[in-house]
């Protein structure tokens, strides 16, 4: 089975081939961090008019260097949201399109199974599954008793993990993107200064405005009282309270649902170092459950999880039609 993903969520713009939902035979993502850079993060409508200039291009060199034309694809799945509606609506429009002019099934996809279902280009994936999901817009602990069945069982109640590095970053005077500097800066230092301890009403729910707050306010009392204070301490300090704040709740998770099987990882954080080297712990602590962090190529936005997650829905009967519109809050099912 071969399916045609395409990924237009936020500011990347990517088309994948993926047969049997093992094997990418391409994938293309045309990336707007270089214009964003400029801006300390995206702007959404920029975004919008780049994906439209990039789109067109993306599919023709996806169906090129997969050695294909659209003959040969058996169906079309496309982003439908979570994101930028604006951007939505460029990947969802070009899959309607697609489909209707190729005669191809149209198959609408959760952004956030997506990355869940990344691990499937690794792994097979063994049920019931606790779905850990970090990236710039989300956080959220999913259990899925099966392959198709989500429970949202915690979510941020305020800024999502990435979202809260890249304020921090800017804090901090390091840039735009803010992961990456983040990890890269942390490493130099120690989780010497104390800051203020998320608090949350849900059990496996999560805080980071705080967090981000509490780095702002001690900066501006290090300034006032005419201290110094050493950058990357600091940026370590942040890191381990906000990955403490996810790995507590994984544990309890973990703890109380003893039927879980299999612990994966999903988004852009995902490819924080420091948070793979806390999943690794968890390996040595919970021996009974298999742990999966999906690799470099697809913890960012890309089409590849999307012709995965495509795959699979399109294998239990899940179908779009010419109403099929864009859903910047689309919850996941």
């Amino acid at each position: 089975m071969i399916i045609i993903g395409i990924e237009s969520s936020c500011d990347e713009t990517a088309v994948a081939v993926v047969k049997d939902k093992k094997e990418v035979l391409s994938s293309v993502v045309a990336s707007q961090i270089d214009v964003h850079t400029e801006f300390g993060g995206v702007v959404p409508e920029v975004a919008s008019r780049i994906h439209v200039e990039n789109i067109s291009y993306c599919i023709e060199k996806a169906l090129k260097d997969a050695n294909i034309t659209m003959e040969d694809v058996d169906a079309v799945a496309v982003t439908q949201g979570p994101g930028l509606i604006g951007c939505l609506h460029v990947g969802v429009q070009a899959a309607k399109t697609l489909a209707f002019a190729y005669h191809k099934p149209l198959v609408p996809v959760h952004h956030l199974a997506g990355h869940i279902y990344a691990n499937e280009l690794v792994v097979d994936m063994k049920y019931p599954v606790l779905a850990l999901v970090v990236s710039g817009g989300n956080t959220e602990l999913v259990y899925m008793k099966d392959e198709t069945s989500f429970e949202i069982l915690g979510e941020t109640q305020d800024d999502a993990i990435g979202e809260a590095f890249d304020k921090v970053a800017r804090v901090l005077g390091l840039g735009y993107p803010g992961g990456p500097k983040i990890d890269k800066l942390a490493k130099e230092g120690k989780p010497v200064y104390e800051l203020a301890k998320p608090k949350t009403q849900g059990r496996y729910d999560f805080s980071f405005s705080g967090l981000k707050s509490s780095v702002l306010q001690f900066t501006k009392r290090m300034e006032r009282q005419g201290k110094t204070f050493d950058m990357a301490d600091l940026a370590c300090s942040f890191q381990e309270c906000a990955l403490d704040e996810i790995f507590s709740r994984v544990r309890a998770v973990l703890d109380n649902h003893k039927d879980i099987r299999h612990f994966v990882v999903g988004g852009g954080v995902s490819a924080n170092s420091r948070l793979r080297e806390k999943v690794e712990e968890l390996r040595n602590e919970y021996p009974e459950v298999e742990f999966t962090v999906p690799p470099m190529y697809c913890c960012t936005d890309n089409a590849s999880m999307i012709g995965v997650a495509g795959t699979i829905a399109y294998l239990s009967g899940r179908r779009g039609n010419a109403s099929l519109t864009a859903d910047s809050s689309l919850e996941i099912q």
